[in-house]
């Protein structure tokens, strides 16, 4: 009993006791975890202006509704190409010597999983109308407008990045509305956010509790949906109702690209993006980023030009398969 009534034989041996637990169950556990889950091969490394915009994503509490992680389930396949997996956080690094934050994969999905959203959502111009009120591009949206990381200015300088907002989101304001440093780096930090291509030759894991009779079914060749196609691609700039938004996004709608003549055209700017007009956002290459075969783009094209009182002819695979080898020429030279 003199052990208990001595405190500094009790205290030492507890500290020894906790000290040796932490040792065994958590510092060489994680060691190993270092050992055995390597970067992989193809990922890339956070730019400087993205570490700060972490901190920013921390600092606003972003990881409160939105995950980080595609599960190996069949209903995450809308966040992610593949499931994740331990090597896609294996380049994550601590905040500084005191916090800890080196993984940011959620609870809560409140709002969409980010694992890649900058492949799903690369445009720069969406990102900051978004930030500056979500409601001006998801009308359902509950997430906050973060205005305090934008500044009005009436004369804008030549290198600031100005933000093409509707007039009826800045009534009583006057200028232009400009994204601040801090506005830019978090949109860097989310354009970052791409999953990982798998090295060649290496299978990705497969997404869990597929139907039954789905490898069983006989699948019959059918016409691509256009409207899937466009909900997914397009509508999160130019509106359900195709006609877009006044002063940040063009009218799909009686638009002279969608029913012209010019089809080249029109599947150029699917494929590599547009940036003709400075009262509207630059186009992403929608096509590129999503690698649309002939057949995607041509549901896509026959659902704009047959939608919203459109009245436009309808094109076939073959026509843009044409344009599609010619326009991937004209690039390369």
């Amino acid at each position: 009993m003199e052990f208990f009534d001595n405190h500094k034989k009790l205290f030492t041996a507890a500290f020894l006791f906790f000290a040796g637990l932490t040792i065994f169950v958590a510092i060489i556990p994680a060691l190993n975890n270092q050992k055995n889950n390597a970067v992989l091969p193809n990922a890339v490394e956070l730019s400087a202006d993205a570490v700060k915009g972490k901190a920013l994503f921390i600092a606003n509490g972003c990881v409160a509704c939105h995950t980080q992680q595609v599960r190996n389930v069949d209903m995450d396949k809308a966040w992610g190409e593949r499931p994740s997996m331990a090597a896609d956080y294996a380049d994550n690094h601590r905040i500084d010597f005191l916090r800890n934050t080196a993984t940011l994969m959620g609870t809560e999905r409140t709002g969409p999983d980010l694992t890649n959203i900058g492949s799903r959502q690369p445009s720069v111009d969406w990102n900051l109308v978004h930030l500056y009120n979500p409601r001006i591009v998801v009308k359902e949206s509950i997430m906050p407008a973060y205005t305090w990381l934008f500044t009005i200015k009436i004369t804008p300088a030549k290198s600031d990045v100005v933000v093409n907002v509707p007039a009826q989101y800045v009534e009583g304001e006057v200028g232009k509305v400009v994204a601040t440093k801090e506005a830019m780096q978090l949109i860097a930090y989310l354009q970052s956010l791409k999953q990982t291509k798998l090295s060649t030759g290496s299978d990705a894991p497969e997404f869990l509790y597929k139907k039954a009779d789905e490898k069983a079914a006989v699948t019959l060749p059918r016409e691509l949906d256009g409207k899937m196609l466009y909900t997914a691609n397009c509508q999160s700039c130019h509106q359900a109702n195709g006609e877009g938004l006044k002063g940040a996004f063009p009218s799909l709608k009686g638009s002279p690209i969608v029913l012209g003549d010019n089809l080249e055209k029109y599947v150029d700017i699917i494929m590599h993006g547009y940036d003709a007009r400075a009262e509207f956002g630059v186009m992403p290459p929608v096509g590129t980023n999503m690698n649309f075969t002939e057949k995607e783009i041509t549901a896509l094209v026959n659902y704009e030009r047959t939608s919203w009182g459109n009245s436009g002819k309808k094109v076939t695979p073959e026509e843009v398969k044409k344009i599609m080898d010619f326009v991937k020429l004209k690039v390369a030279q």
